[in-house]
């Protein structure tokens, strides 16, 4: 499977705050719900967005995961963080993913203390162990998440209902109007009764020392099909080389998905990619538009390959 190029500098793509930039109220804090003072922060930059995210050591030898965003000057980011911490708090014991020690609100800032894992992000261009240390992660995942704990959020039927309208922009593209067709039939194949994370890529996931993965960033989490977190998995790795045909093929919760259906999802997501990559490029995140192009690119040749188009 040839690799499709990208010059995006992966683990390198956020413009974030740093420690030395939260008010000194924050960082008070923060220190107090420690216990010990701050003595480095090492601000982590892989992602899109522009809200602190820094592991930071104190000075009794502990570490911490932080995040925080102001509900003024980062609004999305800040309650991103807040849907973030209500959901990991929800997560049953044995999900792997890292646990809220806490969240606070000071001032218009938004703060949450993860715990600290030490872990490293999957290697790029990914590797077939990785893929297949992240993918049973997930199925795991879907595991301890069917029924959704907690309050339900919104199922992906409703957070994804205007993502088939991606494609009205799409004409020009050949073969848009049976894309769009068939993302318009999303309906049909997402609903289930599982929590999903629905943003998987190699920046949300944490490879530990002995293999396992952690998924973090539950920022975006919907009620939907248990495989549908599995199958966005698969972009990266698609567009970096691997076979994930085959992978889909001896893969626990895809393997039975219709054909059909995984060609819905891969329509829909297209859409909302090729249309994203063309808005202007926000300061705050100089990477996103050509990530969103290479993911774009990635599902429309995935699909036109699937489809014989």
């Amino acid at each position: 499977m040839p690799a499709l190029p990208t010059t995006i500098p992966h683990g390198r793509t956020a413009r974030r705050l740093d420690w030395v930039h939260l008010p000194p109220t924050v960082r008070r804090a923060v220190e107090r719900r420690l216990g010990s003072p701050v003595v480095d922060a090492v601000s982590q930059t892989a992602g899109f967005t522009p809200g602190l995210a820094s592991v930071l050591t104190s000075a009794d030898g502990s570490r911490l995961f932080l995040k925080a965003a102001s509900l003024k000057a980062q609004s999305a980011s800040a309650r991103s963080y807040q849907i973030e911490a209500r959901r990991l708090r929800e997560l049953p014991p044995g999900t792997p993913a890292p646990r809220l020690r806490w969240i606070d609100e000071v001032d218009d800032w938004v703060i949450l203390g993860i715990e600290h894992v030490e872990a490293r992000a999957p290697h790029r261009p990914w590797t077939p162990s990785d893929l297949a240390a992240a993918s049973a992660a997930l199925v795991e995942t879907a595991s301890a998440l069917t029924p959704a704990p907690g309050l339900h959020p919104e199922t992906f039927a409703e957070a994804f209902a205007g993502f088939p309208a991606y494609w009205d922009a799409l004409g020009h593209v050949g073969h848009a109007a049976e894309a769009a067709a068939l993302a318009a039939r999303y309906r049909e194949v997402t609903a289930g009764d599982t929590l999903l994370h629905t943003d998987v890529r190699d920046d949300n996931l944490l490879v530990r020392p002995d293999g396992s993965v952690l998924v973090c960033d539950w920022n975006w989490p919907v009620v939907g099909a248990a495989w549908i977190d599995s199958l966005l998995l698969l972009l990266g790795p698609r567009g970096d080389g691997l076979d994930v045909d085959a992978h889909i093929a001896a893969h626990p919760l895809l393997a039975d998905v219709p054909a059909e259906a995984i060609d819905i999802v891969l329509a829909l997501v297209t859409g909302y990619y090729l249309t994203s990559a063309a808005e202007p490029v926000p300061s705050s995140s100089p990477w996103i538009r050509e990530a969103h192009w290479w993911l774009g690119e990635v599902c429309w040749q995935w699909l036109a390959d699937r489809r014989g188009w």
